[in-house]
């Protein structure tokens, strides 16, 4: 009953309660910027996929803030208002600085927990700051991304979740992303969806209530 209350809640979302645009720095002396919803001591941050933008996000926010969470959805250097501090960190070199600046941001505002949830390529910045800084975040959640960084180092749980017949022009992604799961570092869990939906295109299709149901039961885990 209390995960159907939660769920009906993660689908629907509080619609009524404003976001506010927040910015903060990198260590590398960017500036990113991103949508900052709800209040509490437990956070998560989320990262969007290629074909994306944060705002891509607000559904499944104002979902996770009305389940108690303070919600960062952050907009990439290069896109937007967000710039890299240094020359040539525009594009790929450096956006795992932006996630790690985000959670910076949500630790010295009261977040004690902080998780991340990162889309395709979100997700493989995501791990990729999970290597380079493992005592960052707390937890990880891969939406079909990871086949690029294991996160041998860090301790915190990753849950990984991806469509069996999921590709791209390389081929399919998931004995790709299973090779790293198999390395990564535990605790972890990896769920299987039907279908070939990529990341937050999940969101688009009937699997889209289990991939929420997985998220939200993943976060509120002891």
């Amino acid at each position: 009953m209390r995960y159907c209350l939660l769920l009906a809640m993660l689908l629907w979302g509080c619609l009524c309660v404003a976001k506010e645009r927040v910015s903060f720095p990198t260590e590398d002396g960017g500036t990113i910027y991103g949508n900052l919803y709800g209040e509490g001591d437990r956070a998560v941050v989320l990262a969007h996929g290629g074909r994306f933008t944060l705002e891509s996000w607000d559904k499944q926010a104002r979902s996770l803030e009305a389940s108690g969470f303070r919600v960062l959805a952050i907009e990439f250097r290069g896109e937007g208002e967000s710039h890299g501090g240094t020359a040539g960190s525009e594009g790929d070199e450096g956006r795992q600085q932006d996630i790690l600046g985000a959670i910076r941001y949500l630790r010295k505002n009261g977040s004690k927990q902080v998780s991340v949830v990162g889309a395709s390529m979100g997700g493989d910045y995501a791990a990729r700051a999970a290597e380079v800084s493992p005592t960052a975040m707390d937890r990880l959640v891969l939406l079909s991304a990871g086949a690029y960084t294991t996160p041998r180092r860090m301790k915190g749980p990753k849950l990984y979740i991806i469509a069996r017949e999921d590709a791209n022009a390389e081929g399919p992604r998931l004995p790709r992303i299973l090779a790293r799961y198999r390395k990564a570092r535990g605790p972890k869990k990896l769920v299987l969806l039907d279908g070939s939906a990529h990341a937050q295109f999940l969101f688009e299709t009937d699997q889209s209530s289990r991939v929420l149901r997985e998220i939200l039961r993943f976060l509120l885990a002891p």
